[in-house]
């Protein structure tokens, strides 16, 4: 499973790229606006870090400038992934953006079908938003594991990105459920490196070693 950071914050991203372990990343207007950052600069040095797929998504919701934001959005960096919300313009827009070789991402999917919409469409990815569906009571991983089981059935090359990622939780649920990639807050990507047993075991180790430095330094 690849793992994405969703965010814009390029210090995060950095420190994310250094471990060796961020496949890409997504924003969104609302990220991006907490940077305070120029919206196109900003996409273009999360491009030159990461160096693999960087969703920047339209704020237009009709097909026509859709195509134009898409448009100019690809001529920022190679590795630009152009997000596209789930609306019928922009299932259209994803079609024709689709035939002219631009990857998309189409998010806000919160059922199967429209999931399946979007890979009819050719969309690249799609982010069905697991969070926010656990939020009204539902529990969001499951479309994950139908939309998995639709895209398998039909050989549909459209990979699945987990997203609206609370905790690691969801995290392992993702992974479990065969989801292509997670795309996840720095706070929860450093979370999973802990575990309380793994501090206590090293802490443990540092101890043993003390003990024996000091007893060779002793003898």
């Amino acid at each position: 499973m690849k793992i994405f950071l969703d965010t814009a914050n390029i210090d995060e991203i950095k420190k994310g790229v250094n471990w060796g372990i961020i496949d890409g990343v997504t924003t969104n207007p609302t990220l991006v606006s907490k940077e305070n950052s120029v919206f196109e600069d900003r996409i273009k040095e999360i491009c030159e870090t990461v160096k693999g797929p960087v969703s920047a998504e339209v704020v237009s919701t009709d097909y026509e400038n859709m195509i134009k934001e898409a448009e100019q959005l690809v001529k920022i960096s190679e590795h630009v992934v152009v997000k596209i919300p789930m609306l019928p313009d922009g299932i259209k827009a994803v079609k024709k953006l689709s035939s002219m070789g631009i990857k998309t991402n189409v998010t806000l999917i919160f059922s199967p079908l429209q999931a399946l919409l979007a890979a009819k469409a050719g969309a690249t990815y799609v982010s069905p938003f697991i969070g926010r569906l656990d939020d009204v009571g539902n529990t969001g991983m499951t479309i994950v594991e139908e939309i998995r089981q639709i895209f398998d059935n039909y050989f549909y090359e459209t990979e699945i990105i987990v997203a609206s990622v609370r905790h690691t939780q969801h995290v392992l649920e993702a992974a479990l459920a065969g989801g292509d990639i997670v795309t996840i807050p720095f706070g929860v990507l450093d979370k999973m490196f802990k575990h309380p047993m793994t501090n206590i075991g090293l802490e443990t180790f540092s101890k043993d070693w003390k003990k024996y430095q000091d007893y060779i330094n002793n003898k």
